[in-house]
């Protein structure tokens, strides 16, 4: 694989020896295809990150660790990427450990590597988890400063929260459905992951206390989806439409969710709704409001949380004025008429 790199920087980018970079590089063999991926990866890393490397200065190596579904995963990743070339006065080089719906041991085993082969922070979005807060504690003692986004861990050590407001969200979800539905009768189908993550929790109290304030006898049907993949969701909705046939609005608090799943439900047993609400837009949230089927989206800028995640980390580090604070994005509603121009990256 032709590059410019020193064995170093690939070393440093991948977290690894340079002994073991060596080997790879000239295929000496005795090395776990597992870690020659690794490698191949930090090279791939290095190339999308060649505008940081030209830039002189100190330079932090910060880890981003998600467990989400891949469409987050890498529109997070994008989103960094896009803020690395304008984040001052350090260089930040990322490195990055994406997983979908793993197991907790698997992630705390990664924080653990992280803590072992050192870093100048991690970013982190995983589940409330004794382990996962016990891992952070273990992290911060080592000199890695913790910053969670989208999701919090609040009894952690962590430095700083970047993200939005979750219960605030689930409370303008709420306001919105309350608004679109009127006086028009019907319950609310409340669609959510698995329950791990404490941001779908404080949606999900948000959401309910504020439907209860504003509508008291409007029914909120609450449905989990533990294993996350849209068969599944399909396949559940249909059997809440079954149940409730007076199912008149959703309330989708996935970050990147499965929503066509959903609205295929409805249509596959022509039922309609009045009022769909989501998160995030992605491509898939895009299509469905431009093409009627979403109401509004709930959405916020990934790219400046991921430069107030890095900001929290170089204030860490004494590099900026400060201490590390938490700061909350801004919520915005976009419904069919304000469409961006552009697919955003978040």
């Amino acid at each position: 694989m032709a590059h410019p790199y020193r064995i170093r920087e690939i070393a440093v980018q991948a977290g690894l020896s340079e002994a073991t970079v060596d080997r790879v590089l000239h295929g000496r063999g005795g090395v776990r295809a597992s870690t020659v991926a690794e490698v191949h990866q930090a090279i791939d890393d290095l190339h999308r990150q060649q505008s940081q490397l030209r830039l002189g200065g100190r330079t932090f190596v910060v880890d981003l660790v998600v467990d989400a579904p891949q469409r987050f995963s890498a529109a997070v990743r994008a989103a960094l990427e896009a803020e690395l070339p304008g984040v001052r006065p350090a260089v930040i080089r990322s490195r990055f450990h994406l997983t979908e719906a793993a197991a907790v041991p698997e992630l705390v085993a990664t924080l653990e590597r992280i803590a072992a082969r050192g870093s100048q922070g991690v970013v982190l979005k995983a589940p409330d988890h004794p382990q996962i807060v016990a891992a952070v504690e273990r992290l911060v003692a080592a000199g890695i400063p913790v910053v969670t986004f989208v999701t919090d861990l609040p009894t952690s050590a962590r430095a700083a929260y970047v993200g939005i407001d979750n219960r605030a969200a689930g409370a303008t979800a709420a306001y919105l459905v309350d608004q679109w539905l009127g006086d028009a009768p019907g319950s609310v189908l409340v669609t959510r992951g698995d329950g791990s993550f404490r941001g779908e929790d404080e949606r999900e109290m948000g959401f309910r206390a504020t439907l209860r304030t504003l509508a008291p006898r409007r029914r909120q049907v609450d449905l989990v989806n533990a294993d996350g993949h849209d068969d599944d969701l399909h396949r559940l909705v249909l059997g809440a439409l079954a149940a409730h046939p007076d199912i008149g609005a959703v309330y989708s608090m996935y970050t990147f969710g499965g929503n066509r799943a959903t609205v295929e439900a409805f249509a596959a047993v022509g039922r309609t709704y009045r009022v769909f609400v989501a998160h995030d837009l992605h491509d898939h949230n895009l299509a469905l409001l431009h093409d009627g089927h979403l109401s509004g989206v709930l959405h916020h800028d990934l790219r400046q949380d991921m430069r107030h995640a890095c900001q929290a980390i170089m204030q860490a580090h004494g590099a900026l004025p400060g201490r590390p604070r938490s700061s909350h994005s801004a919520i915005q509603i976009v419904t069919p008429y304000n469409l961006p121009p552009v697919t955003p990256v978040g």
